[in-house]
């Protein structure tokens, strides 16, 4: 390497150690005593450049003081009765090398130790290097002078970390830029990697720190093209690291950035440098093709691939996701990738590298394959550019190099699979290599279906190249032929019979793809289109498969045993089948024939799923329910249902008369309210016998709710002799599942269906004949003594009970219905609750499902809680639930906490609060009343919440995120509605309020910030009202807010500060909900204001004050001291304004 291309590394903080003098100061741990060497500042918080002549000065200065004051040292070292400076300097040099060997070694035992406690004690000890900024000077020295990688991996994380959390200045940062530069020309080659990769991190995370702050940030690029025109191999590979870390950390949003910092970065790297650095590493790979090191070219294919990945658009795409839209590369880029050699080069390294270059380069391929179509010139060149992607990849085709590796199989199937992406059909076949391309294409997907062993997670991508061809169809006007009908049905029949075959040979039962519906139906989803193509003849080949075995199943019905394993194969493929048919009725369209023959196929189809239901649930099968594989079929079965529902059953029935006209010659069903019957039995049958499978009865429970939720579909249920059945018997007895704890979530969903059904009639008699089994659950409980009450049977009675009941009051949506449930319940039955919280207060089995009912029953949805002008039923319903709360709270918090304390106390505590806020702002209770009548239900209500919010940790309030949502919503309507109870309580609980207020403006949750700042918004026009715009406080409230806010003078200030932080350098979704509480504040005093302005000012560079003075100016254009909307709407305008210049560079 010619050494005279780069400087040697200059001292950033200090000069090097053979330069200066240096001094020791010792840090002591409880197990450990350590030095480690600083140099000494004239001021500790100075970071300047110390010149080699003001560095001889002090060294001399340092020197006389020391000969002033002699020391002596043991008889190993030199000494004299005076000791001249080159012994002082000798003395300090030799402790500074044994300081640097315990410092080393502490490093080793960091990284290396298998001792986690005495990894603990080194981290606790280095730990001052990245949280301490004073220590940035011995980071250097520890570069300059260490000897082991530990050490210098824990300088450069260290340096990393102080950048990233601290804001340090801007010359300190080009000066660790440049040296860092340096370090890496002169001392790179002989680093460990993970010492390199570190190093090259701190520099490109400095460099987009400061891309937007200073120029001389970008020279980056130009001076990585430096370290690739060395004579080393090392230096080549050194440049080319610097490039890929640098894109990653452009494209990727890091903690201590703004999210808006972030983008603006991110964009304009995107404009100045990232062409130039793509450029860079084709030009790499065309000199390294021949070249045998593939380190080098791994290193520029992952450049190219990181380039071509780049977030161009800002749309934040989810890496862990393989599905991406189209790649919206910048115009800029335009010549480039018109330029055949550039997609040629790529093809070349797939055919010459191996794993995993050749992986890398399909996935560039990918990439390229996917940029947007108005990039190009024109259709030419977007035809050409098509048409060598098409040669390209049918080359690879024909000479299947490299498909034989899972990686690179996998990637080449997303390659084609982009094609469906942004070319249509008609663009395809237009194209010379078209006809051998497509017959290559099936082949390849018929021989991958045959292997579905190792294909299952890359086949999805062939079907949905051919979905999206058989699509276009109908759009193709080209005379040149597309050859779908010549393998398409080849493609359908492949797909099926790998199915059977997985069925044959599953290893693994517990890996099944049966056993997800919802991913199966995803995965399938491709499909139909393809059966549809041509559907006569895809029905054919289904009916082929599928009588055979319906024969087969129906005869091992009439068999006393059979052979457990054949038959669950039988189970397997008959669930395969019914799922493909359920994917073909999701969708109805008509490619190739009409739509009434496509339903005469449908029914066809339907017919023989249909038959299989007759016999699933008869004679052997009956006895299978707790078998797996009759549990797959039975949710094929529901998962058919629920699609032929969507198409044929309901409001689209009268236009489906083909349908039923053949399903009446076959199977003797007339029409739609027939099919409905057969359904909602399947619905019973499952509900009576799957005791034991959740997944069973939740999927029958979800069927059965999307039938009783519509309209017309509801009304039509109630017609059929099985629904009346279920209304009038939904007991234990007849439906087990009720009693089976694990099913005990599924109560709910099972009574919320039931609630559609009870209330789509107005008939007080029918109502009250339904709730009768409920009715004598609420005997039965309200009659057992209190010492047996706690006895388990009464426990999982009183569970179920309030599942149920919950389920009830989730389908009341009107006012007419709810009323029929509150006069039922009130006063008759809710005394139950009370009583079951008074003795199982320390059950949150029990706890959970009741609070839940209580906070469903008091949620005025849809203004259903609207009672009449002359009733207390809203004043008694909010008694009955201070009452619980008081009861819960006061218990909850006299026991002891628990290991798992958000499940035992936490969780309660939640929806306490929920149920209150609910209550609060459900608008059916006028709670002056109870002031004015010494009532203390509300005051009871809001001291236990108090006392339950102030029992647990704001740290603990923050890290469970429904206790944060309940917590925030309550003390939003507190502010809202109740301020007068929060400036009367004490000065601890005023202060955790505002304080949580605090860290919730914070949060990134839109909803719970625009909640703090309607509280803070609240609190501010109090205080303006009632104190700053009046001589005297007109209230004891606005007294105690008063002394509040003297005890903490500070305390508007902060909250303002943070409230601009926010708006000025985050990305904040409702700019116009922090406005409201801006004002408010800023109108508090006129000091508030000027100091948030001084401190706002501290933070920018000296040269950015005057401008910025202006922008403030600004900002209070036009505002006068008032709090009207006018003013309000005025100052959010200002606000947007002030963001966009205060953010101008």
């Amino acid at each position: 390497m010619n050494q005279n291309s780069v400087i040697p590394p200059q001292p950033f903080f200090f000069p090097r150690a053979s330069s200066s003098v240096i001094g020791t100061t010792v840090i002591r741990t409880p197990q450990f005593r350590f030095i480690i060497l600083f140099h000494r500042f004239s001021s500790s918080s100075s970071y300047s450049l110390t010149t080699p002549a003001k560095t001889t000065a002090k060294n001399q200065q340092k020197t006389s003081h020391q000969q002033k004051q002699p020391r002596r040292f043991a008889s190993s070292h030199p000494s004299s009765d005076s000791d001249s400076p080159r012994v002082l300097i000798w003395r300090q040099s030799h402790r500074q090398m044994e300081s640097l060997a315990q410092l080393e070694a502490m490093c080793e035992r960091l990284y290396n130790s298998q001792d986690s406690s005495e990894r603990a004690m080194a981290e606790n000890t280095l730990r001052c290097f990245s949280v301490n900024a004073e220590y940035i000077p011995q980071c250097q020295y520890i570069l300059d002078n260490a000897l082991t990688p530990y050490a210098l991996m824990l300088a450069s994380s260290s340096l990393l970390k102080q950048v990233t959390e601290h804001s340090l200045p801007l010359q300190l940062r080009l000066d660790i830029r440049n040296y860092l530069i340096n370090y890496l020309a002169t001392r790179g080659p002989e680093l460990q990697h993970f010492v390199i990769q570190s190093l090259i991190q701190l520099l490109c995370r400095l460099t987009k720190f400061g891309w937007l702050h200073d120029d001389k940030f970008r020279d980056v690029v130009t001076e990585s093209m430096s370290f690739l025109t060395q004579a080393t191999p090392q230096h080549y590979a050194i440049g080319l690291k610097i490039l890929n870390q640098l894109v990653t950390e452009m494209n990727q949003p890091i903690p201590g950035l703004a999210p808006t910092q972030h983008r603006r970065a991110s964009y304009s790297f995107r404009d100045h440098a990232l062409l130039q650095i793509f450029q860079i590493s084709l030009s790499s790979l065309q000199q390294l093709k021949n070249d045998a090191s593939s380190r080098l070219q791994e290193l520029s294919l992952s450049l190219s691939l990181g380039c071509l990945c780049f977030d161009f658009v800002g749309a934040s795409i989810d890496e862990s996701s393989e599905e991406f839209g189209t790649v919206q590369i910048p115009s800029s880029w335009k010549s480039l990738l018109e330029d055949p050699s550039t997609l040629q080069l790529f093809f070349d390294y797939y055919a010459i590298s191996p794993l995993p270059l050749s992986k890398e380069a399909l996935e560039c391929l990918v990439r390229l394959a996917s940029v947007r179509r108005s990039l190009f010139t024109n259709d030419a060149s977007r035809v050409k550019f098509l048409a060598h992607l098409m040669m390209g990849t049918k080359e690879i085709l024909q000479s299947g190099q490299g498909l034989a590796q899972h990686e690179n199989y996998h990637e080449f199937c997303r390659l084609l699979g982009r094609f469906r992406v942004n070319y249509q059909l008609s663009e395809l076949v237009n194209v010379d290599v078209y006809r051998d391309w497509i017959h290559l294409v099936a082949e390849f997907t018929l021989k991958s279906l045959q292997s579905w062993q190792w294909t299952s997670s890359s086949v999805y991508h062939l079907l949905g190249l051919w979905s999206r061809m058989v699509s276009s169809v109908p759009y193709l006007k080209a005379d040149a032929p597309s050859l779908l009908d010549e393998f398409v049905p080849k493609i359908t029949e492949g797909f099926i019979a790998s199915r059977f075959d997985s069925v044959q040979s599953q290893d693994d039962p517990l890996e099944n793809p049966l056993d997800n519906v919802e991913l199966l139906q995803d995965q399938l989803d491709c499909f139909p289109s393809l059966c549809r193509f041509q559907y006569e003849a895809c029905s054919v080949y289904i009916i082929k498969m599928m009588e055979p075995m319906l024969q087969k199943y129906n005869e091992i019905a009439q068999l006393q045993a059979y052979d457990n394993t054949e038959l669950s194969i039988i189970e397997a493929k008959l669930a395969w089948i019914i799922h493909i048919i359920a994917a073909i009725m999701k969708i109805r369209q008509c490619v190739g024939s009409s739509a009434e023959s496509q339903e005469v196929i449908d029914a066809e189809l339907s017919a023989r799923v249909l038959q299989l239901i007759n016999v699933t649930d008869s004679g052997l099968h009956s006895q299978r329910y707790a078998e797996v594989g009759k549990q797959r079929l039975d949710r094929a079965v529901l998962t058919f249902f629920q699609n032929f529902r969507k198409s044929y059953v309901g409001d689209h029935a009268i236009n489906s008369s083909k349908l039923y006209g053949r399903l009446s010659e076959l199977l003797g069903l007339q029409d739609h309210l027939i099919l409905l019957n057969v359904i909602v039995s399947k619905i019973a049958t499952n509900l009576k016998f799957y005791t034991e499978s959740e997944e069973v009865i939740g999927h029958t429970l979800k069927l059965f709710l999307e039938l009783a939720s519509g309209y017309m579909i509801g009304k039509q249920l109630l017609k059929l002799d099985s629904v009346k059945f279920l209304v009038s018997n939904h007991t234990r007895e007849h439906f087990p599942f009720l009693e089976d704890h694990r099913c005990s979530r599924n109560r709910t969903t099972f009574y919320y269906t039931l609630g559609w059904l009870i209330f789509v009639e107005d008939s007080p008699i029918k109502f009250n004949s339904a709730m009768e089994p409920l009715a004598k659950v609420f005997l039965a409980l309200e009659s057992t003594p209190d010492a047996v009450f706690r006895s388990a049977p009464a426990k999982y009675s009183l569970i179920g009970l309030m599942r149920d009941l919950r389920g009830i009051v989730m389908a009341t949506n009107s006012r007419r219905t709810y009323g029929q449930l509150f006069e039922w319940l009130y006063p008759a039955h809710l005394p139950l609750l009370l009583r079951g919280i008074s003795h199982w207060a320390d059950s949150p089995e029990v706890t959970t499902p009741l609070l839940k009912f209580m906070a469903e029953f008091v949620l005025n949805k849809a203004q259903r809680l609207t009672f009449d002008s002359s009733s207390v039923n809203g004043i008694l319903l909010f008694r009955e639930v201070s009452k619980l709360l008081v009861a819960y709270g006061s218990r909850i918090m006299s026991c002891p906490n628990v290991a798992d304390i958000y499940s035992f106390k936490y969780k309660g505590i939640w929806i306490c609060l929920t149920i209150l806020t609910r209550a609060l702002v459900g608008n059916y209770c006028n709670f002056g009343v109870f002031e004015l009548y010494g009532d203390s239900a509300l005051a009871d209500a809001l001291d236990i919440a108090l006392k339950m919010i102030l029992s647990i940790p704001l740290a603990d309030v923050l890290a469970f995120r429904k206790l944060t949502r309940a917590y925030f919503a309550f003390v939003d309507v507190l502010f809202k509605s109740h301020m007068t109870f929060i400036l009367n309580s004490d000065s601890s609980a005023f202060m955790h309020f505002v304080g949580s207020l605090e860290s919730g403006l914070r949060d990134l949750d839109t909803t719970i910030s625009s909640q703090c700042a309607s509280a803070v918004d609240e609190l501010a026009t109090y205080y303006f009202n009632n104190i700053t715009m009046r001589e005297a406080p007109p209230s004891q409230a606005a007294v105690n807010l008063a002394q509040r806010i003297a005890e903490c003078p500070t305390l508007f200030l902060e909250i303002l500060k943070t409230l601009f932080q926010i708006v000025l350098f985050e990305d904040y979704g409702s700019q116009w909900s922090l406005s409201r509480p801006m004002l408010s504040l800023i109108l508090l005093s006129e000091q508030i204001f000027t100091d948030l302005q001084a401190h706002l000012l501290a933070s920018q560079p000296v040269e950015q004050h005057q401008r910025l003075a202006l922008c403030f100016d600004k900002l209070m254009a036009d505002i006068t001291r008032t709090l009207e909307p006018k003013n309000r709407d005025r100052f959010t305008q200002n606000l947007n304004v002030f963001k966009n210049e205060f953010r101008t560079k």
